[in-house]
C-alpha cells in the first residue's frame, strides 16, 4: 500500500523515537482527565509508512440493526503474546508504562490499530469496554490482526472500573472530539491530532465521557492511530 503523507514541520527526526512522557492534563467532570503532548513521538512521518506498508490491515463488515456494513476504516489487533510491527512502538508502549504504570495499577498490553485513509473514513461516538476482572474479554487476543471492537453509542456503558487508553497518532491531523455522555456541563471538546501527538484518557472518560473521530467533507490526509489499552480493555 503506497501512501504519501505530508510531514508536519514539528515532525523533526528521522529514526521514529518517543520522547520524555510530559502531558498537559486537562481534568474533565466526573473523575475524568486526558493528557495531551504535541509531537511526543519524533519521526512520525517515518513512521506512518512503515506501518502504512507492512501491517496486515483488515477491512471488515458488522452488522448493525438490520443489515451488514462496511466499518469505515481498516484495523489491526495485537494481543498480548504478539510483537508489535516495528520497534518504535515497542518503546511507545515502554515509556508510557514507565510514566503511568504507578497511577494505573497495571501495564499497558494491547495495541490496536487504526488506519484512516480519508475523510470518508470515521469512528462512531464511543467509550472503551473494561472487562471485568477474571472474564474473559468479548475478543480474545490472538497472534496476528483480529476484528476491532464492536463500537457505538452504547459500548462501556456497563463498566465500573477506571482505566487508561493511550492513543499516538501519526499522519494528517484529525479531530478527536470528547463530550460527556449525560449531556451535562461542558461542551464538545476537541483536539486535532497527528504528527507523533499523544493522548491518554484516565479516570473515569471512558464510563461517563464518550469519543468520535467524524467523516470530513473537506480533503483530508490519511491518518493512522495506535491505541494501547491495560489487559481486558477494547
Amino acid at each position: 500500500m503506497s501512501i504519501a503523507v505530508q510531514e508536519s514541520l514539528l515532525d523533526f527526526g528521522d529514526e521514529p523515537a518517543p520522547g520524555a512522557v510530559r502531558p498537559e492534563r486537562v481534568r474533565l467532570s466526573h473523575g475524568a482527565w486526558i493528557d495531551v503532548q504535541r509531537g511526543w513521538l519524533a519521526g512520525s512521518a517515518a513512521l506512518f509508512g512503515q506501518l502504512a506498508e507492512r501491517v496486515p490491515w483488515r477491512a471488515e463488515r458488522r452488522r448493525m440493526y438490520d443489515r451488514t456494513v462496511d466499518v469505515p476504516r481498516l484495523l489491526c489487533f495485537y494481543g498480548e503474546q504478539t510483537h508489535l510491527p516495528e520497534p518504535a512502538l515497542e518503546a511507545c508502549r515502554d515509556q508510557l508504562n514507565a510514566h503511568y504504570q504507578t497511577e494505573l495499577g497495571e501495564r499497558f498490553m494491547t495495541a490496536g490499530l487504526c488506519f484512516y485513509r480519508d475523510g470518508r473514513d470515521s469512528v462512531a461516538w464511543h467509550g472503551d469496554t473494561v472487562v471485568p476482572r477474571g472474564e474473559d474479554p468479548p475478543h480474545p487476543p490472538r497472534a496476528g490482526p483480529m476484528k476491532g471492537k464492536d463500537i457505538g453509542p452504547a459500548n462501556g456503558r456497563g463498566s465500573t472500573e477506571d482505566t487508561m487508553v493511550a492513543i499516538v497518532s501519526l499522519g494528517a491531523a484529525r479531530p478527536l472530539l470528547l463530550r460527556p455522555r449525560d449531556g451535562g456541563a461542558g461542551s464538545t471538546l476537541r483536539y486535532n491530532l497527528g504528527h507523533g501527538d499523544l493522548i491518554v484518557m484516565g479516570g473515569s472518560c471512558q464510563r461517563t465521557w464518550e469519543h468520535a473521530v467524524p467523516k470530513s467533507a473537506r480533503p483530508v490526509g490519511p491518518r493512522i492511530s495506535v491505541q494501547f489499552r491495560p489487559r481486558g480493555v477494547r
